[in-house]
């Protein structure tokens, strides 16, 4: 296969393609990477994480470090991100000595902070709802109430983020830089995923309507297509591909959007990488979102975003509320003797309250089938904590 680019990379087992990051998109990038025959080497900071056993290189080291970023990337033929935390500095020096950096650092820098990303679609066009930004707690009735904060830099998976529905809540602000966005009232919540190559061609995987645990504030279950009409789902793709191209952005762009209940569709945020609302592609659609990805890093053509079962959903398997120590999993083997349904396992050494251990994805020919399965393998699903062998034995002494 040869890519339609000039700056094509040469892929097979010569190819080293470095990943920062090493959590569950990693372990899920890998599993494509083997389908390219590339050699996939990680760095995370965490000593067990997900990765660290299915590659063929694992450095333990700081993202958030240039220096280790630089010593970690050097001689790779390609560097990517499962995370946008890590340091744009040292992809900018490995840029520099000529490795391939996607997505590229300069996207990084304006998409790591949240209030560059809005300044970025309001100088575009893009909508997106009224905001200010902040240097600290003693401004966040600047706009009146109810608003969101968002911390302008270091949320993920709804850390980070506030909703401050009247003064009284002010107490409960982040001290720290922060943008306030105006409370939307919002239909639904959507997400389109967008890949865009070097030679600027695109591709979008189908609207994708996600449903939030209110208590975890993650994902709890998503579907696609979403339930919108025809003109609300090219309007959400429109969108999507006017922020991939405004920004002149190479690589794979999740775009989370809000529906409002006056049928206005604006943008929530983005991140530039694979995401919690395309897990279902691994099942659903020609291409999965991690083999697009891959197909963006090493620069070769797009693929096929083709659904290949007309409905495909996702349940996120979250640990407990009060869930610490070996995960202790239930309702795998449900998910495992239902039809059109297959686990992810995240291989997660340890489960937290809330953490994300692993999801499900649910195939079907309508959207009756698929959310009568989803809703029942859900009701199921759990992952709570049991004591490691060593935790038993220091019990017993107490």
């Amino acid at each position: 296969m040869a890519s339609t680019s000039k700056n094509s990379a040469s892929f097979g087992p010569a190819l080293r393609l470095g990943v920062l990051g090493g959590g569950q998109l990693g372990r899920m990038m890998i599993q494509s990477a083997v389908d390219f025959d590339a050699r996939v080497e990680v760095m995370d900071p965490s000593l067990d994480a997900p990765c660290r056993y299915l590659t063929h290189r694992f450095v333990h080291g700081d993202l958030q470090d240039a220096n280790a970023v630089e010593a970690f990337g050097k001689g790779l033929d390609c560097l990517t991100i499962e995370i946008e935390h890590v340091s744009v500095e040292g992809l900018r020096r490995l840029e520099k000595q000529g490795v391939r950096v996607i997505p590229k650092p300069d996207h990084l820098a304006i998409i790591q902070d949240k209030g560059l990303q809005k300044q970025f679609f309001a100088q575009h066009g893009i909508p997106t709802s009224p905001f200010q930004l902040i240097d600290d707690a003693r401004q966040v009735g600047a706009m009146g109430f109810p608003i969101v904060q968002k911390m302008r830099k270091g949320g993920y998976d709804g850390k980070g983020v506030k909703v401050l529905k009247t003064a009284d809540d002010s107490a409960q602000a982040f001290e720290v830089p922060s943008v306030l966005e105006e409370a939307v009232s919002i239909n639904k919540e959507l997400s389109v995923i967008v890949a865009r190559n070097s030679a600027g061609d695109i591709q979008c995987f189908p609207v994708v309507e996600a449903v939030f645990d209110p208590e975890a504030n993650l994902v709890d279950y998503l579907i696609a297509p979403a339930n919108i009409s025809l003109e609300e789902a090219q309007t959400a793709e429109r969108i999507a591909i006017q922020v991939a191209e405004c920004m002149a952005f190479e690589g794979l762009l999740a775009v989370e959007l809000f529906l409002d209940n006056g049928g206005q569709i604006l943008v929530n945020e983005v991140a530039p990488r694979t995401h919690n609302s395309g897990h279902h592609t691994i099942e659903a659609n020609v291409t999965s979102q991690f083999e697009q990805h891959l197909r963006t890093v090493l620069d070769l053509p797009l693929g096929s975003t083709a659904p290949v079962h007309a409905v495909g959903a996702m349940v996120n398997v979250v640990g407990g509320a009060d869930a610490h120590g070996i995960p202790d999993y239930f309702g795998i083997d449900v998910a495992l003797t239902t039809e059109g349904v297959h686990p992810h396992l995240y291989g997660k050494s340890r489960v937290k309250p809330f953490r994300k251990m692993g999801h499900v994805t649910i195939t079907g020919e309508t959207r009756e089938e698929v959310l009568d399965r989803m809703m029942r393998i859900r009701e199921q699903l759990a992952v709570e904590g049991k004591p490691a062998p060593g935790d038993l034995s220091k019990a017993a002494e107490h």
